[in-house]
C-alpha cells in the first residue's frame, strides 16, 4: 500500500462521537464524514445537532446526557439502527467545571464534572467495547483527555483530576483490549480557539482578579509554540489514530499543545 494511502482512515469506517454537535466534536465528525466515514453524533444540544445534520448529510444524530447511563443505552440502540455495527468511539465529551480555591468549590460542581468528564467515558466505554470487538476493520476507540491530564491545574482540581482519570482508563483498555486488536489512544488538546476557551480564561482572570487580556497571554506565554491550537488540529490527529499508519499505536496519550510547558 503507498505511503499516502496508510495515512488516511479506511472510507467504510462506522463512527460514533460524542458530544459530536459542537466544538472539537463536529470537528472530528466533520473530518471523518469527509474522509468517507458514516458517523453519527450524540449530543445534548438539540438545536447543535440540527445544524450538523442539516450542513453536513449524511451525518446522523442522537440527543443525550452522555452523564446518564440510560441516555448512553439509548445512543447505541441509534447507532446500531443507522450504523448496524461500530469501528471508532470517539469519547469526547467534557465539561469545564467549577474554577476557584478547592475550598471555596461546592460539592456539586465536584460532581457534575466527574460524572461528565469521567463517568460518560465509562458509560460509552462499557457499551462500545462489545461492538468494536466485533469490528474486522482495526477497531480504535479514542478518548478525549486535555494538556489538565499530564499536567497540574490549580484552581480547576475537578477538571484536571477527571482528565488524569481519562488517562488511566485508556492505558488500562489498551491492555485489555489490544488481545482482541482494539486500538485504544487517548488525545490531549491544549489551548483550543473556541468560545469555550474564551470562557475559561475570563473564569480564570475573575477567580486570580486580574485582566482577561493578561490572562490570556499568559495562557500563551506557557506555550512553546506561543499558539493555540484548532479543533481542526485536534481532528487531524484523531484521523491519523484511526488510519492504517497507526495500526501499531495504543496505549498512547498524545498531546495537541504546541507542548505547553506549565499550566
Amino acid at each position: 500500500m503507498p505511503l499516502h494511502d496508510t495515512l488516511c482512515p479506511r472510507p467504510d469506517l462506522r463512527v460514533l462521537v460524542t458530544a459530536g454537535a459542537n466544538g472539537i466534536g463536529a470537528a472530528i465528525a466533520r473530518a471523518f464524514h469527509a474522509a468517507g466515514a458514516r458517523v453519527h453524533v450524540c449530543d445534548i444540544d438539540r438545536s447543535a445537532i440540527d445544524r450538523l445534520v442539516c450542513s453536513t448529510p449524511g451525518i446522523t444524530g442522537s440527543m443525550a446526557d452522555a452523564s446518564v447511563a440510560a441516555d448512553a443505552d439509548n445512543v447505541f440502540d441509534d447507532v446500531l439502527s443507522h450504523l448496524g455495527g461500530l469501528d471508532v468511539l470517539i469519547n469526547n465529551v467534557g465539561i469545564a467545571g467549577p474554577t476557584g480555591p478547592i475550598e471555596d468549590l461546592d460539592v456539586s460542581g465536584w460532581e457534575r464534572t466527574v460524572s461528565v468528564n469521567l463517568n460518560s467515558q465509562f458509560y460509552f466505554a462499557r457499551r462500545a467495547v462489545p461492538l468494536l470487538k466485533a469490528s474486522d476493520r482495526d477497531p480504535c476507540l479514542i478518548a478525549m483527555g486535555s494538556v489538565a491530564g499530564r499536567l497540574g491545574y490549580a484552581f480547576r482540581t475537578p477538571y484536571a483530576a477527571t482528565k488524569w482519570a481519562v488517562v488511566g482508563l485508556t492505558q488500562s483498555l489498551a491492555i485489555e483490549l489490544g488481545p482482541q486488536g482494539v486500538r485504544v489512544n487517548a488525545i490531549l488538546p491544549g489551548v483550543v480557539e473556541g468560545d469555550r476557551m474564551d470562557g475559561v480564561i475570563a473564569a480564570r482572570a475573575a477567580a486570580l482578579g486580574i485582566d482577561v487580556a493578561r490572562m490570556r497571554q499568559q495562557y500563551l506565554d506557557k506555550i512553546s509554540l506561543r499558539r493555540m491550537v484548532t479543533a481542526d488540529d485536534v481532528a487531524a490527529t484523531a484521523l491519523f489514530l484511526c488510519s492504517p499508519a497507526a495500526r501499531n499505536l495504543t496505549g498512547q496519550v498524545i498531546s495537541v499543545d504546541g507542548n505547553v510547558e506549565y499550566l
